[in-house]
This record gives structure tokens, C-alpha cells and sequence, in this order.
């Protein structure tokens, strides 16, 4: 990136931005960079937050909240977005075996949450033109019309940081050393 994009703190982002940014602080022990470049337009860290909160009150486990992120991650090619959901997998406690196909857009070894992977890999790929066999089958695999919306919600999420990042080049937090990530047959960016 060329162009540079302030990072803030909670101290010296815009006002409105600023309780925002507290709030982050106090949740995670320091604001990551993500938040920090999002400061610059207070509505768009106050809609992320705002989206990020409701995702984590879907019907969705936590797991398959991951699958949702990880997966638009992979598929937007988010360097920082996928190095920090494979630490915060980690941290959850979630399968290797899970986080390690989604890294590589492999098929997950459970078959529900590999319907659960397909069906939103199909909603980012295909801008939310998923046809009817496409749906059915996510919901022959056990889940809701309820969870098709929930996936849209988390994909919608994922948008904002997804490109946030790409357009201000966001470096990886220290938090996230280890879980560095390039997408199969795309070149790296520096981070």
C-alpha cells in the first residue's frame, strides 16, 4: 500500500470513535490494528462492532461462527483477518484438523460443518446467489433457514474488515505471530 492509513488509539481517534476504541481495549487488552485503521470513519467501527456482537449471538456455535469468518477470510484473501481467526481458533479451542482445511480450502472432516463451509463459501463466491439445491442442501445437513440468514450476517461482517484491510494494508497485531497467512497461488503482502 502506498497510501497510509493512521492507526489510533482510544486517545487520538475522532470523538466518536474514541469510547469505541475503549471499549475494544478493555474487551481484548490493547486495541488491534484492525480497529485502530477502522477509527478513521467512527461509523464504520461502530457498524463492525455493532456486527461483530450480533454474529456472536447467532444460533451458530462458536465453531461454526469461525467456519463462517475463516471461510469468507480464505476467500476474500484477508491475510490479517485469517492469521487473527486462526489465533482466536485456537485460543476456542476449536479442531486443528478444522482450522488446518480452512486455511487451505479443503474439505472439513466432519460432513456438517463441511456443509456449513460449502454453503458460505457459495454466499461469498456467488455474491448471495446460492440456488434452491445449494440451500437444500445446507439445510439437509441440519441447519436453519434461521442459519442462512446467520451466514449472511457473518459474511456481511467480514466484508468490512476483509476490505478495510485490503484497501489500508493493516499489519499483523504481535498476538498473531505464527498464524501468518498467504493464500495458495496469490503473492504475499507485506504485513
Amino acid at each position: 500500500m502506498t497510501i497510509a492509513f493512521t492507526r489510533y488509539t482510544a486517545d487520538t481517534a475522532p470523538a466518536a470513535a474514541q469510547p469505541i476504541l475503549a471499549g475494544v481495549k478493555a474487551a481484548f487488552g490493547f486495541v488491534p490494528n484492525l480497529q485502530a485503521t477502522m477509527a478513521e470513519s467512527p461509523e464504520l467501527l461502530a457498524g463492525y462492532s455493532a456486527l461483530w456482537d450480533l454474529f456472536g449471538k447467532t444460533s451458530l456455535t462458536t465453531t461454526e461462527q469461525q467456519i463462517v469468518y475463516m471461510t469468507a477470510n480464505f476467500e476474500h484473501e484477508c491475510h490479517y483477518c485469517m492469521a487473527g481467526h486462526t489465533t482466536l481458533s485456537k485460543m476456542q479451542k476449536i479442531d486443528d484438523a478444522v482450522i488446518t482445511a480452512l486455511r487451505a480450502g479443503t474439505a472439513i472432516p466432519d460432513a456438517k460443518l463441511e456443509a456449513l463451509h460449502r454453503f458460505a463459501t457459495a454466499v461469498v463466491v456467488n455474491r448471495g446467489f446460492v440456488d434452491d439445491v445449494g440451500v437444500q442442501a445446507f439445510l439437509d445437513a441440519g441447519y436453519t433457514r434461521q442459519n442462512v440468514l446467520e451466514v449472511v450476517l457473518g459474511v456481511a461482517t467480514k466484508v468490512m474488515s476483509n476490505y478495510t484491510n485490503h484497501l489500508s494494508g493493516t499489519p499483523l497485531d504481535a498476538f498473531m505471530k505464527g498464524n501468518e497467512w498467504t493464500k495458495r497461488g496469490t503473492v504475499s503482502v507485506s504485513a
